[in-house]
């Protein structure tokens, strides 16, 4: 499957401070970052699984 965005990269050991105070946090964002991920992943899916059908039912 090909891609025109990649999945985000998980923040280093020392991108976070452990500290708790930092607000957004790097994981915060590299949390919102897979979401969006995940949801765009979803629906590329669908497409091409629509797509396919389309295509077989011809």
């Amino acid at each position: 499957m090909s891609n025109s965005h990649e999945k985000p990269m998980a923040p280093a050991d020392d991108d976070c401070c452990g500290g708790g105070a930092c607000n957004p946090c790097v994981w915060d964002h590299y949390y919102a970052e897979l979401q969006k991920w995940r949801i765009k992943e979803a629906k590329i899916k669908e497409q091409q699984t629509e797509a396919e059908a389309e295509k077989n039912s011809k």
